[in-house]
């Protein structure tokens, strides 16, 4: 519905299918991962790489994304949680003040990207048995897609939304379905969006640099760019955005979310700048375990 001064956002909750409802979340966690393993598929045939080795791979990065997301919120957000309800931490249940089933939800991608660090590094010496960095390479251009996704997906839930934005803002919009925790329902920046943009476009300059150049034979240079624009793009838009959680860890007004972001950039610049020294011919790009 529009209003003079804004949009109002207030969809259906998801797709109706009789006996249960598939939210919109969850579609957009399918479409990621779904997508990202046929990219992967296409991107190993590309490199001469056995497709074998693309299913652990799938298996090794929902296991880090789900986990790694889910501790990370509450390590970083709401550390809390560890002594009000253990088992909530790990499992998609509440169990305190009842016991219900919440799916997986408080995720933080910072927690996400740490575990898939360990995960990866996992899968590269013990299954593929090629340098992590060929590996991050890769799984950064359909991380960068997946997280574009995800962000869609928080819009459809009308969370992790910005703070208020002037009505005659072009950008600004109502969200009726958000959380009682972020207040009065007023006109917000859209910064689900700002970043699912964010995201989209890196996966395509990913793409297109892994396709037509020969950047990926540099072991670490597609990695290090990712890391710097992901977590640029994550810094910047955290400006816009309410505070998610409580923000224990604050410095030189910047928020849990950019600080946290920094290290990744640092790392970014470094990994990228020292990816010569990792060169590969395109016979080595090609031999696995």
């Amino acid at each position: 519905m529009m209003n003079f001064l804004y949009t109002t956002w207030n969809p259906s909750t998801g797709i109706n299918l009789g006996p249960m409802t598939l939210h919109y979340y969850s579609l957009m966690f399918i479409l990621a991962f779904g997508l990202g393993y046929v990219i992967m598929t296409k991107i190993y045939k590309i490199d001469g790489v056995d497709e074998k080795f693309v299913e652990p791979l799938f298996t090794w990065t929902l296991i880090g994304t789900i986990f790694g997301a889910r501790i990370g919120h509450v390590v970083f957000y709401q550390p809390e949680l560890f002594q009000q309800d253990f088992w909530s931490v790990f499992l998609p249940i509440q169990t305190k003040p009842e016991f219900k089933f919440t799916g997986f939800s408080g995720l933080a991608s910072h927690g996400a990207t740490i575990a898939l660090i360990f995960t990866t590094l996992y899968y590269s010496f013990k299954i593929i048995k090629k340098n992590p960095f060929w590996v991050y390479d890769r799984i950064g251009i359909v991380v960068a897609l997946g997280g574009a996704f995800v962000r869609i997906g928080n819009f459809f839930n009308s969370e992790i939304i910005g703070k208020p934005a002037p009505e005659n803002s072009p950008f600004a919009i109502l969200f009726p379905q958000q959380s009682p925790e972020y207040g009065a329902i007023v006109a917000r920046y859209p910064t689900q969006l700002f970043e699912a943009t964010g995201y989209f476009l890196l996966f395509v300059l990913l793409w297109i640099l892994y396709r037509y150049t020969n950047k990926k034979y540099q072991q670490g240079w597609l990695f290090g760019l990712f890391f710097i624009i992901l977590w640029a793009v994550r810094f910047f838009v955290e400006f816009l955005k309410e505070p998610q959680g409580d923000e224990f860890i604050q410095f030189a007004g910047l928020n849990t979310g950019q600080i946290l972001s920094i290290p990744f950039m640092l790392a970014g610049f470094v990994i990228m700048f020292t990816a010569k020294n990792r060169t590969i011919t395109e016979e080595e790009n090609a031999k696995t375990a």
